[in-house]
C-alpha cells in the first residue's frame, strides 16, 4: 500500500484503520534564531474523546481557533491555560504524547552559506518521525498523519530532498539515515497523510501552542525571567540598573504567564521538563510524555542542506 494524500473531507472506507494518529505543526522554521517542529501523537481509539474535550475548551473560551502568535489578551490566555492543563493531564496519564523539536540556527550545523530552510525542515521531520513513531510507541503501530495544510513541508518532494542526502551521507556512521517518501509507509507505517486546516483540527492548535511556547522559551527567555521576577515582586540588581528591560508588551506578558503556568503544572506532575536551568523548555529524558528536544549536530559532517546555485 502506498501513502495516500487526502483532503480533510475525503472519506476512504477501503483504507485500513490506523492504530495511532499524529498531528504536526512548525514554528519559525525560517525566521529568527530558533526554529521548532511539534507533534502530538495518540492512540486512534482515544481520538474522539480528546477532540471532544478540546473542542469544548475552545468553545467555552469563545475562540474559533487558538494560535500562539495571536496570544495578546486575557481571553487567549485563559484558553491557553485550559489547553495547557488539559494536555499535561492527558500526557501524565499516557493518553497522548507531545514531542517538540527545536533547533538553533547559530550552531555549527546551521551556520552554512545559502542554507535551505525548507529542505532543513524536511530533515527535522525525519528526525521527529524516527524518534516518536519508531521509538516512543509500539513497533507495530500504523499511523495516520495530519499536518497543518499551511506547512512549508513539501510532501511530494520529500524523495528529492531526503533521497539525495541519503546517497551522500549513507556511509556516515553516526548520522541518522533519511528516508524517502516511499519509505515513510515502509519504515514508519504511515498509511495516509491528510494535510488539513488548523481551524478545523483542535489537536493542530494544541501543537501550535506547545511548539510556539517552546521556541518562545528559548528565544525570549530573558523576557520571561524579567516577567517572573516582576511578578514575584522582587527587584533584581539588573532591574535597578536597566529598568527598561521591564517594558514588556501585552502579548509578551500573556505568553510569559502561560509559560510560567505550564512550568508549574509540569512540576506538580513530575514530568521532568526544565526551564530555568536550561534557559528554555527542555526535557532530558526523551521517554517522558512531554518531550522538548533540542537538536544537536550528530557528527562533524552533519550540516544543514544548502540551496543549489542556478546555472546561467
Amino acid at each position: 500500500m502506498s501513502i495516500k494524500f487526502l483532503e480533510p473531507s475525503h472519506e476512504d472506507s477501503n483504507s485500513r484503520q490506523p492504530t495511532h494518529i499524529a498531528f504536526t505543526d512548525e514554528s519559525q522554521y525560517n525566521v529568527g534564531r530558533f526554529g521548532g517542529l511539534g507533534m502530538v501523537s495518540l492512540r486512534y481509539s482515544d481520538l474522539h474523546s480528546v477532540v471532544t474535550d478540546l473542542t469544548a475548551i475552545l468553545q467555552a473560551s469563545n475562540l474559533t481557533e487558538f494560535k500562539w502568535n495571536k496570544l495578546r489578551s486575557a481571553r487567549e490566555r485563559f484558553a491557553a491555560l485550559k489547553l495547557v492543563e488539559f494536555a499535561v493531564k492527558k500526557a501524565s496519564t499516557k493518553n497522548l504524547r507531545l514531542d517538540i523539536l527545536t533547533w538553533d540556527t547559530h550552531d555549527s550545523r546551521h551556520t552554512v552559506v545559502n542554507r535551505d530552510d525548507i529542505a532543513n525542515l524536511h530533515r527535522m521531520y525525519h528526525h521527529l518521525f524516527k524518534n516518536v513513531m519508531r521509538e516512543r510507541w509500539s513497533n507495530d503501530a500504523t499511523w495516520l498523519l495530519y499536518p497543518d495544510e499551511h506547512t512549508a513541508m513539501k510532501w511530494h518532494e520529500v524523495d528529492f530532498h531526503l533521497g539525495n542526502v541519503s546517497h551522500r551521507l549513507h556511509a556516515t556512521p553516526n548520522l541518522f539515515k533519511p528516508y524517502s517518501l516511499v519509505d515513510l509507509e515502509r519504515v514508519f507505517n504511515i498509511r495516509e497523510i491528510k494535510p488539513c486546516q488548523s481551524s478545523q483540527e483542535p489537536l493542530i492548535q494544541l501543537v501550535d501552542l506547545f511548539t510556539g511556547m517552546a521556541v518562545y522559551s528559548r528565544s525570549e527567555y530573558e523576557k520571561y525571567s524579567v516577567w517572573q521576577t516582576t511578578n514575584d515582586e522582587q527587584m533584581s540588581l539588573l532591574e535597578l540598573i536597566q529598568p527598561s528591560v521591564n517594558e514588556l508588551s501585552r502579548g509578551e506578558q500573556e505568553k510569559c504567564h502561560v509559560l510560567n503556568d505550564f512550568k508549574k503544572h509540569c512540576e506538580v506532575k513530575k514530568l521532568g521538563v526544565s526551564l530555568q536551568s536550561s534557559q528554555g523548555l527542555r526535557t532530558f529524558n526523551p521517554q517522558n510524555p512531554i518531550n522538548f528536544w533540542w537538536y544537536a549536530p550528530q557528527h562533524e559532517l552533519d550540516k544543514a542542506p544548502t540551496r543549489q546555485k542556478q546555472r546561467s
